[in-house]
């Protein structure tokens, strides 16, 4: 076998890294006869095999070390190498960032402590040089914000729509995002094109791969206001998209809870959509994820997506498995691994601005109805090998209809996870009919107040293409999820509960084991979890109660008022005395009672 020389390793990283690019500001490059003295670490003859050092000490430096391919760079002793060469950089920089390569494995050193979930190729410096970066999110200053936001266009602009004033909100986020001029005392149609005019230079690049993305701007464009003459509310909605737009950072990737937070507040407004829709609280989509085992690799479909929840959270957990926003694999990810499907022409508009807003125009994201052929043959076309979904729940809009559909059209053995009411499959039809093709291997009843509808729900996990035959069901309950009800806000992980819970779950499940919730259903008699009925206990003085109550129901007695009655005579016509530990309470012309 043929191992690249260190020099050759070098070379390759030299130009993967960026280092052999001249910066104004920066001493960066590779080689073997520089030392740190050169660099300017007097008296430091130590030589380093690539470096990047700002003149700004508060940016981080990067230090490389290479091997040749033969090289073993597990070792410690190459750790212990680096590490030397870190700790003099440290002498000047607050942060080092230390590489260890040896052209196939690559080992990352934050402040000479060995990183985690790293990229595991080689990146670009900019990758590396956010790894010390910190995006604390203030989860209730984002929901108080989005409050306002609400308000504000519901009451002071008068868009009485809710998800006009979602998609209006999103795009003015977009806007930002990207570069759109939004200053305190522009006027309303100044700021409303401002948003449009880089909406659609934003999206020039996407379109090439997905031209419906064009219908954002179509619903953007129609959304009209009752009143744009209130110049306070006109600065204060910028004022607060400003304040939002600081905290959608994804380049550290933590934008997926604001987000979150974003489409529950304008949620609480209306229970579900006109096409049925329920949206997906963020950390079920976050469980559904691990229950199926999706990763990098994986092309994920959510043929109802709605707001695109499921498709945020993949694109999420996908690109930090990754490495992250900046690796070549998170824009594959983006260009060909997420696909949805949403038939509502708004809510297909609000799935593009979302995906947008965490800097994704590309994700494969089609407004059509799951119900037909042509979206089959579309799922068919695309490879999918994962499927995450809440589709609509009621009947009249299909819920099964396309169930079956996305069953039938993913390859065999694609893991496939729904949302669906606890009793659907037993009560429609065409549930028992979805076992002759896939198989049911999981439910998984979720607690009682997910969803504020009032519906009881369970994760249903398919593998398509495998008829169930007489395979027993594995089911679970999960009784709490730790989320409490904040007035106004809705339910929220306040204490911080969930995280805990869903590594408890996720275990529970893969093993099939360990809580005394579990059960295993012959698919023949049920499809749904079954809650265990309670026992209770008869004794004697229950049945003497029915008796008495029988014998009053047949001499015309009214029991409430015969009660009255009776406690009437004990309380107040009665003598009470106490004699030593003992209290007596005679009735007078019935006898004495004792107590």
């Amino acid at each position: 076998m043929n191992y690249r020389t260190e020099d050759e390793v070098r070379d390759s990283a030299k130009l993967i890294l960026g280092f052999d690019k001249t910066e104004p500001k920066v001493k960066q490059g590779t080689g073997q006869i520089t030392t740190f003295n050169q660099l300017g670490f007097k008296g430091v003859i130590d030589k380093p095999d690539g470096w990047y050092l700002p003149d700004d000490k508060g940016i981080p430096a990067i230090i490389l070390e290479t091997k040749s391919e033969a090289e073993d760079v597990s070792l410690q002793k190459w750790a212990k190498e680096l590490i030397k060469n870190c700790n003099i950089a440290l002498t000047q920089y607050k942060h080092v960032v230390g590489i260890l390569y040896n052209g196939k494995t690559v080992r990352i050193f934050l402040d000479n402590i060995e990183a985690e979930s790293t990229a595991p190729t080689l990146q670009d410096k900019s990758y590396y040089l956010t790894l010390f970066t910190k995006n604390a999110i203030d989860k209730q200053q984002i929901y108080t914000l989005t409050k306002r936001i609400n308000d504000c266009l519901h009451f002071d602009f008068g868009i009485k729509n809710l998800y006009h004033r979602m998609i209006f909100t999103a795009c003015a986020l977009v806007g930002k995002r990207y570069g759109a001029l939004l200053v305190k005392g522009m006027a309303f149609t100044l700021m409303k094109n401002s948003i449009l005019s880089t909406l659609s230079k934003s999206l020039e690049e996407s379109r090439k791969q997905n031209l419906k993305l064009d219908l954002l701007i179509e619903v953007y464009s129609e959304i009209k206001m009752n009143n744009t003459t209130n110049q306070d509310a006109i600065d204060n909605f910028i004022e607060w998209i400003a304040e939002i737009s600081d905290c959608v950072n994804s380049d550290f990737w933590n934008g997926e809870d604001v987000m979150g937070i974003f489409f529950n507040e304008f949620n609480r407004y209306k229970k579900k959509s006109d096409s049925g829709q329920v949206f997906t609280p963020d950390h079920i989509t976050s469980f559904m994820y691990r229950l199926i085992d999706v990763d990098k690799d994986d092309r994920v479909l959510d043929a109802a997506c709605g707001s695109g929840a499921f498709l945020v959270k993949a694109m999420c957990n996908m690109v930090k498995e990754a490495g992250g926003v900046k690796t070549k694999k998170a824009a594959t990810i983006k260009d060909v691994q997420l696909y949805g499907i949403e038939f509502d022409r708004e809510i297909f508009a609000l799935a593009c601005a979302n995906m947008l807003i965490h800097k994704d125009g590309k994700t494969n994201l089609e407004q059509l109805d799951s119900r037909t052929q042509e979206a089959c043959d579309w799922i068919k076309s695309k490879n999918i090998t994962k499927v995450l979904m809440n589709p609509p729940f009621e009947s009249k809009y299909g819920c099964l209809v396309i169930v079956d559909n996305v069953l039938r059209s993913v390859a065999k053995g694609t893991k496939c996870a729904f949302i669906l009411p606890d009793k659907k499959l037993e009560k429609d039809r065409k549930g028992k009919k979805l076992l002759e093709h896939s198989t049911l291997h999981k439910i998984i009843k979720l607690p009682e107040k997910v969803f504020s509808e009032g519906v009881t729900t369970s994760i249903f996990i398919f593998e398509a293409g495998v008829p169930q035959n007489k395979r027993e069901i594995f089911a679970c309950y999960i009784e709490d999820d730790g989320l409490e009800t904040v007035k106004n806000q809705g339910r929220q992980d306040i204490k911080d509960r969930w995280q805990s819970i869903e590594d408890t779950w996720v275990e529970i499940i893969r093993k099939q084991s360990g809580n005394d919730t579990i059960q295993w259903l012959k698919p023949a008699e049920a499809l749904s979890y079954q809650i265990p009925k309670k026992d209770y206990d008869l004794y004697d003085e229950d049945f003497v109660k029915t008796m008495m109550h029988y014998l009053m129901f047949q001499n015309g007695i009214d029991v409430k008022s015969f009660a009255d009655s009776v406690t009437n005579k004990v309380l107040f016509d009665s003598v009470i005395s106490k004699e030593e530990d003992t209290v007596s309470i005679t009735v007078k012309g019935v006898g004495e009672s004792d107590g």
